[in-house]
């Protein structure tokens, strides 16, 4: 076990425990008011209630003490306490903790498209890539594409991923590899976009490249308040688009899950256009997707 010596230094308020190896290049200074949860030795000494600073750098931790004690009483077992810590944490800092993301499958009302779930946030906003071939400024999604062959569209929103296949596969032959494949994405860091992701309150404003009229915001807020929650629970999104106030409709995108699903022109017309018509019966007669 390597020894720690104690060393006394000109101020008497100070005391340098000296090892005979490097602790740590550079230096580093601690108070009370210092961030050391990665720092066990820290957290340690500052159990001790006299010690006020701790300065750490090359082979010596130097410690400043209170006046309420005095050093013959108290150094051997600060000298005890730095081996111990040492021993256990030779490196001084704990390794960072590496995120650990769960994910799980779950299957959307589109049977074609599977909803991956992240116990963390994987990005703020949303990106969808239509083609394999508009997958090169998100790299989660090209990593996808360029592994299976049978995906054909990648949806990745907030803490999920929706992936969409060719119907010719059956989800029960692919979507254990699949899992396994974008959980070890994610939890070694791979970069999930080199595009800013857009943005849940304004999603269409790429498109449409103006903003939303003021019966729009109406029909947008609407969409926002009671519809959205339960079609991003399903692995999709939906937003408005265009609105005709001659005919007095809503034009709707459809994106991730709802994008091609056989259910969504259902859900559009039992759902979506009951909830408009019901909160806003003089704006809203019918509702439309412009896809899917």
């Amino acid at each position: 076990m390597r020894k720690i010596y104690i060393e006394p230094t000109e101020n008497p308020r100070v005391l340098k425990f000296v090892a005979d190896y490097t602790l740590i290049p550079g230096a580093l200074e601690l108070d009370r008011s210092s961030d050391i949860s990665e720092i066990p030795l820290a957290q340690e000494l500052f159990n001790y209630p006299f010690v006020s600073k701790i300065f750490i750098t090359a082979n010596f931790v130097a410690i400043a003490k209170e006046d309420t004690v005095e050093w013959d009483t108290v150094a051997e077992n600060l000298r005890n306490t730095i081996e111990d810590e040492l021993l256990a944490v030779p490196g001084l800092y704990l390794p960072k903790k590496k995120k650990l993301f769960s994910l799980y499958a779950e299957m959307t009302p589109n049977p074609n498209v599977m909803k991956f779930v992240s116990s963390m946030s994987i990005i703020n906003g949303f990106v969808e890539v239509k083609t394999k071939e508009e997958s090169d400024n998100v790299p989660l999604a090209k990593a996808i594409f360029d592994e299976y062959n049978f995906v054909t569209e990648v949806f990745v929103s907030d803490n999920f991923v929706t992936v969409t296949k060719d119907p010719t596969y059956e989800w029960q032959e692919v979507v254990t590899p699949l899992r396994s494949f974008i959980a070890e994405y994610l939890q070694n860091g791979g970069e999930i976009t080199k595009i800013e992701p857009q943005k849940h309150e304004s999603p269409v404003g790429n498109i449409i490249k103006r903003d939303y009229s003021e019966n729009e915001k109406k029909i947008a807020d609407i969409l926002s308040e009671y519809v959205a929650p339960a079609v991003e629970n399903d692995g999709g999104k939906i937003s408005l688009i265009e609105y005709d106030a001659d005919t007095k409709t809503a034009k709707m995108l459809l994106q991730g899950a709802c994008s091609g699903c056989p259910s969504s022109t259902a859900t559009l017309k039992n759902g979506i256009e009951s909830i408009l018509k019901q909160f806003l019966p003089d704006l809203v007669a019918r509702v439309e997707a412009i896809n899917g």
